[in-house]
């Protein structure tokens, strides 16, 4: 079997393995979320950052979600890392959001954070602040789903098939599950033009 070949046949087997549940579970919390007049805060590093942009897009014109992404804002974005530091930057740009319980966080992540080795600190220390304001906390995240794994109320694991391909097939899976999501009929509102 050639690259492209097992590259699709670990995709297909990756869906069959996506908890569904979880992905319902997860529409029915930010239809709540809406429902309350809450916002949600889309928080992703690299291309999960890419997808945060693009998810807001969709939550926003779809949903009738207010969606906001702070990797959309490169300038406040580059401004607080340079004086706050990377490790802040998030939890710094929620605190000047006033997160409150209303609102909710949405992570994308290959990994979710992990305090003990030291990875992706924005989004546990953006968690930590999450859960001190008693925000809903969603995740769709790839291997064992880290620290957002297990601080979040809902998170969808996107399975490792392939421990070569981990950041490719969870940072595809973002799109598909979020797309499921935002076509949800919990969620949904307005329809696609196409």
């Amino acid at each position: 079997m050639g690259f492209s070949a097992a590259f699709l046949a670990q995709s297909q087997q990756i869906c069959s393995l996506i908890d569904a549940n979880a992905v319902d579970a997860i529409a029915d919390g930010l239809a709540a979320v809406r429902a309350r007049g809450g916002r949600l805060f889309i928080l992703g590093v690299g291309g999960s950052a890419g997808n945060a942009g693009h998810a807001v897009n969709d939550f926003r014109k779809l949903c009738d979600v207010e969606a906001y992404a702070p990797t959309d804002n490169v300038p406040e974005l580059t401004a607080r890392t340079n004086d706050e530091g990377w490790d802040t930057v998030f939890a710094e740009w929620l605190k000047g959001s006033r997160a409150r319980q209303e609102d909710a966080i949405l992570v994308f992540s290959v990994g979710g954070g992990n305090a003990e080795a030291n990875v992706s600190m924005n989004l546990v220390r953006a968690l930590d602040v999450a859960k001190q304001r008693g925000l809903s906390i969603y995740g769709i995240v790839g291997r064992d789903g880290g620290y957002t794994g297990r601080v979040a109320d809902v998170a969808v694991i996107v399975p490792t098939v392939d421990p070569a391909l981990v950041t490719p097939h969870a940072e595809a899976f973002q799109a598909v599950v979020w797309h499921c999501l935002v076509s949800h009929p919990a969620l949904k509102k307005n329809a696609t033009k196409w």
